[in-house]
């Protein structure tokens, strides 16, 4: 009976005993991912110059959508005070109208940014999308798409962003989703280049074995691995966003009047440098500001997020 006993008690340790390590095993695995983004995480921070530009562009974004709630000014409000340089009143000066310097540049810079943000977006998602697609599948299919990259990348982006507002119109969306069509080759390019290394792993094959379709090998397994690769140059693609807003309003295809941008009030103030510098110096100031600090957290993310890098900052 002792003996039986016994027999029958064995089934139910081994059971318990890979239960336990069934419960091992995905503790491991969520402290190993927790490990990643937490190294990921000190790493960044260790890039002093791209911490200090993510408060530097906080501040920024504060500035340009929360200061207008909290300022007694208006961009559209014409005061009494002419062409008044900096003073406590009026902290970036007037115009020859009479309007608030800092409540324009608020508004300047809040419409640069929505701009820039949706190339970013758009731009990095349709190139993420178009590089997945070329990339895995190959053939004709990736020629095709690639040829098409080709063509566009061969026609100067500003002039044909400048040709494509003309016709639109230039408000906000037409220029961000246009300025983001012309982005999306660069962005197509680095992902296919990346998928190109992937789709031969291990982990791909075995996900083909087990009957996965290629769209859920695409978005399943390839687009996460690529998630690093597209967040930098979704960094990058928003700081260029703001330099190609500024050059097509400098040129009067951007945006248009009653509305502005930090490219607007640059053309507007180009005549009054020496007269009126305040309107010139500021918004300038700021398009800097964004660019800088824009491009060296993406440099940031870019040491935080690439598993090859080994450099140390100090």
């Amino acid at each position: 009976m002792l003996e039986t006993h016994e027999s029958l008690e064995r089934p139910t340790a081994a059971q318990g005993d890979t239960s336990a390590t069934d419960f091992r095993t995905e503790r491991e695995f969520t402290v190993n991912e927790r490990s990643r983004a937490r190294m990921a995480f000190r790493l960044f921070l260790r890039h002093r110059v791209a911490a200090a530009s993510v408060v530097v562009f906080v501040l920024l974004c504060a500035f340009a959508f929360i200061g207008p709630l909290v300022w007694h000014y208006s961009y559209t409000f014409e005061t009494e005070d002419l062409s008044v340089g900096p003073s406590a009143k009026h902290p970036f000066g007037t115009d020859s109208l009479g309007v608030d310097g800092m409540a324009t540049v608020m508004r300047g810079t809040a419409q640069s940014l929505k701009v820039a943000f949706i190339i970013g977006i758009l731009g990095t998602g349709a190139g993420a999308l178009w590089g997945v697609i070329a990339g895995y599948l190959g053939g004709f299919t990736d020629s095709a798409l690639m040829r098409l990259a080709d063509l566009i990348l061969t026609i100067p982006a500003l002039a044909l962003a400048a040709a494509l507002a003309r016709a639109g119109g230039g408000s906000l969306w037409q220029i961000g989703v246009i300025l983001a069509a012309v982005s999306a080759p660069y962005v197509a390019r680095v992902v296919r280049g990346v998928v190109l290394s992937l789709r031969e792993r291990e982990f791909i094959e075995a996900a083909r074995a087990l009957g996965a379709s290629n769209l859920r090998i695409m978005f399943r397994h390839l687009m996460p691995n690529t998630l690093p690769v597209l967040i930098v140059n979704a960094t990058l693609l928003i700081a260029a966003g703001i330099l190609a807003e500024t050059a097509l309003s400098y040129v009067g295809f951007g945006i248009q009047s009653p509305d502005t941008s930090l490219g607007v009030l640059i053309t507007q103030a180009q005549g009054a440098v020496d007269t009126r510098p305040w309107l010139f110096y500021f918004p300038g100031l700021f398009i800097i500001l964004i660019a800088l600090t824009v491009n060296f957290i993406g440099d940031g993310l870019r040491d935080a997020l690439d598993p090859r890098q080994t450099r140390e900052r100090r």
